[in-house]
């Protein structure tokens, strides 16, 4: 899902479910049913669960072609990793049933599986290879490591210090030209869909677990370093609301976590609980758009500083201090304050840094 598509996002990351739905009631799927009645169905999946029907329901979702863009997918696939994970001694079984799968649809299989949490899926996802050939570098990477799981995957990806910078700055020839590699780096941060794929999550299963991970980036709803983690932490806090709205048990559990949430945490989980307790969604939304605008407008809150420190003269580090930095003896907490144009050139590869 595009940073672009944030207000479709808002409105259509919910499933079509009537208010008046209750719970309690998980309809039998035809596997010609239309993609809303299984919506419905997943949704309502958590409180009664129906595993005999998840293959007819997953075969919906692969008739209505949900997985053609991988991004706009996540809360199928997190239902399907859920539902493979929540019965350890019948998740081959389950996964057998899944096919035949189109060729082109057999990621998602292969993902669910390394997603689904088995404390064997590893072995699983072995004895499942020879019916999927065309995905094998796909299958090996997982099975090496070098694609993580869910619960691998971090929040963010951990920022160079200010000491990493400056090695980087003087050890850089400014003379050579650098090839752009393109960065498959997975986090929270930047792949809006794995929150999606954490509520798929939750709805197979009704475990905590996801929902942790989710309160985890209400902080980042708060935050003004980049589009990209405001626009996940703002989901984040409306979906929140949005599903405690009509998940009583979901809205107890938030309001049990904020006597033990961190103060970053508790901010915006107070502002989620109250905004589900009074069904407030509207101010959560434009609220959530608003600070967008306002970041994409003025900038983050680091360039902000960044000119401020450029107004004075201060923000640049002093070649004593630059030394020692790039030789790892000291830690520079507080750039040390130097004039004229050796200020600014640093603080223009600052800048880029960012």
């Amino acid at each position: 899902m595009r940073i672009a598509a944030f207000v479709t996002a808002l409105f259509l990351l919910i499933p079509s479910v009537s208010p008046c739905a209750t719970p309690a009631t998980s309809p039998e799927i035809d596997p010609r049913a239309s993609l809303g009645v299984v919506q419905a169905w997943i949704y309502n999946y958590r409180a009664k669960p129906d595993y005999a029907h998840v293959p007819a329901a997953v075969r919906v979702l692969f008739h209505a072609q949900t997985f053609k863009e991988p991004e706009n997918a996540g809360i199928y696939l997190g239902f399907i990793a859920g539902a493979i994970g929540s019965n350890p001694a019948r998740a081959e079984q389950l996964v057998n049933s899944f096919f035949p799968i189109p060729p082109e649809d057999q990621w998602v299989i292969v993902r669910a599986i390394a997603y689904s949490g088995l404390a064997d899926w590893r072995n699983l996802l072995r004895r499942i290879e020879p019916r999927m050939p065309g995905r094998k570098v796909m299958i090996d990477s997982y099975l090496a490591g070098t694609l993580p799981t869910l619960n691998d995957i971090p929040l963010e990806e951990a920022k160079p210090g200010m000491l990493d910078k400056l090695r980087g700055a003087f050890t850089h020839n400014p003379f050579e030209k650098e090839e752009k590699k393109l960065d498959t780096k997975v986090t929270f941060a930047n792949s809006q869909d794995l929150l999606d794929t954490l509520w798929g999550y939750y709805f197979a299963t009704g475990s905590h677990v996801p929902i942790q991970r989710i309160i985890s980036m209400l902080p980042w709803s708060k935050s003004r370093d980049t589009v990209d983690k405001l626009t996940v932490g703002s989901m984040a806090r409306y979906t929140l609301a949005s599903y405690a709205v009509r998940d009583q048990g979901l809205r107890e559990y938030l309001r049990g976590q904020l006597a033990q949430a961190s103060a970053p945490v508790k901010a915006p989980l107070t502002e989620v609980v109250e905004a589900a307790d009074t069904v407030q969604l509207a101010a959560v939304r434009k609220d959530a758009l608003a600070a967008v605008e306002e970041l994409k407008t003025k900038g983050s809150d680091s360039r902000r500083n960044l000119d401020f420190w450029g107004q004075v003269g201060v923000g640049a580090v002093a070649l004593g201090c630059v030394s020692a930095a790039a030789l790892g003896q000291v830690e520079v907490g507080i750039p040390c304050v130097i004039g004229g144009s050796a200020s600014q050139g640093l603080l223009s590869f600052w800048e880029k840094q960012q």
